[in-house]
């Protein structure tokens, strides 16, 4: 079996280190006014370019929120504040444009599978973002995922100038936190590693879900609160319509692709 080189083992952590890194994780609303240092915020972007991608591509952009103006526009659309007051905040977006021009630009007719971009666009986006938030917490710092993009999600590709083929993902923000919330539980384990074939869960695993999850609810009702968004009449019914017609909108949907356009002003969103 080949060894790991020692130079590739550097900062090798043990199980219980590892363990203790993981529980120590928290999301973070609250941020201490200090700013980033360049070189902080360097190795944090980096770390995120060296996250694992599909075929090479890359199929990601951050939009970085460093104009305040326009950081508290995006705070309000999403109605996630902690936009505006985090020393750093990012739209972490799923971005197959770039990879079309790039294909066109050496030859290269554009191909037609949207359904295939959504798919390891978001994977991409995800890797990389998740990698930026690691790299932040091994440097001391917090942060929070922003699901709330998709709250008016056309006003922001708007205001953003995304072009088709970029589509927002989350919102990442990052700093030192002024907080330290309580560990929020996690459902077994067993519930979602699923040896060779997957295993529905019993009543009874159910009614444990409920019961491990109680804590992070004012009533003690996990189902409740997760009724609320994802329930028949829950708030990602009303997003669904939303994002479908921007999926449309932005040629992430069979038969609504459009010709790219290299024109400088249609990429800028004019």
């Amino acid at each position: 079996m080949t060894s790991i080189p020692a130079s590739h083992q550097t900062g090798v952590l043990t199980p219980k280190q590892l363990r203790a890194f993981s529980d120590a994780h928290f999301t973070a609303r609250q941020y201490l006014p200090e700013a980033m240092p360049e070189d902080h915020l360097d190795a944090i972007l980096h770390a995120a370019q060296r996250a694992p991608t599909d075929a090479t591509a890359q199929m990601y952009s951050f939009i970085q929120l460093s104009d305040q103006g326009l950081k508290q526009q995006v705070a309000d659309l999403t109605v996630n504040p902690h936009f505006a007051t985090a020393p750093v905040s990012f739209v972490i977006c799923m971005d197959v444009h770039r990879l079309n021009l790039l294909l066109e630009h050496h030859g290269f007719e554009r191909g037609e599978w949207p359904g295939v971009a959504v798919h390891f666009g978001i994977g991409d986006a995800v890797l990389a973002g998740q990698s930026m938030l690691l790299a932040a917490e091994l440097l001391g710092y917090r942060g929070c995922w922003i699901g709330g993009v998709l709250t008016n999600l056309e006003a922001l590709v708007e205001l953003l100038g995304l072009p088709e083929g970029v589509l927002p993902f989350a919102g990442l923000t990052i700093g030192r936190a002024a907080e330290t919330p309580a560990q929020r539980p996690r459902i077994a384990r067993s519930l979602v590693v699923h040896q060779n074939r997957y295993r529905e869960p019993e009543a009874s695993e159910l009614d444990d879900m409920q019961t491990d999850m109680a804590a992070i609810t004012a009533r003690g009702d996990w189902a409740q609160t997760l009724g609320r968004y994802f329930a028949k009449g829950g708030g990602m019914e009303v997003r669904e319509v939303g994002l479908q017609k921007v999926l449309a909108r932005q040629g992430l949907t069979p038969g609504a692709a459009v010709t790219v356009s290299t024109d400088s002003s249609a990429e800028a969103g004019a």
